[in-house]
C-alpha cells in the first residue's frame, strides 16, 4: 500500500480493513500531508508486486491516474485505475488486475472500503481473458 500527498488519508482510514481481513501488508508512504512524487511511491509498490514480495497493491493519490501509469510501466504489472465498483470487479475478473490506484480527491472512505474489499475477493475469470493478458504481456505487435 501506498499514497502520494493526495491519498495520505484515505491509505490510513483504509489500513485497518487489512487488518481486519487478515492480510499482511505493507505500508511505503507518505506518512504525512507534505508533497511527495508519487512515481517514488508507485514504483516500489509496483516492483514489490512484479517481483513476487507482494500478491497485490494498492496506490492512492489525488486522482489514481499517476499514480497507475506509473505502476504500469514496471513488467507483469496490471494496475487499473478503479473508483467505481464495476469497474474493479472488470478489472479483476478480466484484466487479473493486480495493482488497485484508488483517486483519493474522488471517493470517500466507504466507497474506497467497498472497492477494496472487491479488488481483493473478486477472482479472476481466466478463460478468454488468460489470452488477453499474455497478449498484453507480449507487449505490441
Amino acid at each position: 500500500m501506498g499514497a502520494d500527498h493526495g491519498g495520505v488519508a484515505l491509505k490510513d482510514e483504509l489500513l485497518p480493513l487489512l487488518t481486519d481481513r487478515g492480510l499482511t501488508w505493507k505500508d511505503v508512504g507518505t506518512f504525512g500531508s507534505e508533497a511527495v512524487d508519487y512515481p517514488d511511491i508507485a514504483f516500489q509498490v509496483a516492483r514489490a508486486v512484479a517481483g513476487g514480495e507482494a500478491a497485490q497493491g494498492i496506490l492512492i493519490c489525488g486522482s489514481g491516474i499517476g499514480m497507475a501509469i506509473t505502476a504500469n510501466r514496471v513488467p507483469g504489472v496490471r494496475a487499473a485505475v478503479c473508483n467505481d465498483l464495476y469497474s474493479v470487479r472488470m478489472a479483476r475478473a478480466h484484466n487479473d488486475a493486480n495493482i488497485l490506484a484508488l483517486g483519493g480527491r474522488i471517493i470517500g472512505s466507504g466507497l474506497a472500503r467497498e472497492i477494496v474489499t472487491t479488488f481483493l475477493t473478486t477472482p479472476f475469470e481466466k478463460g478468454r481473458h488468460l489470452r488477453r493478458i499474455k497478449k498484453m504481456e507480449g507487449g505490441c505487435s
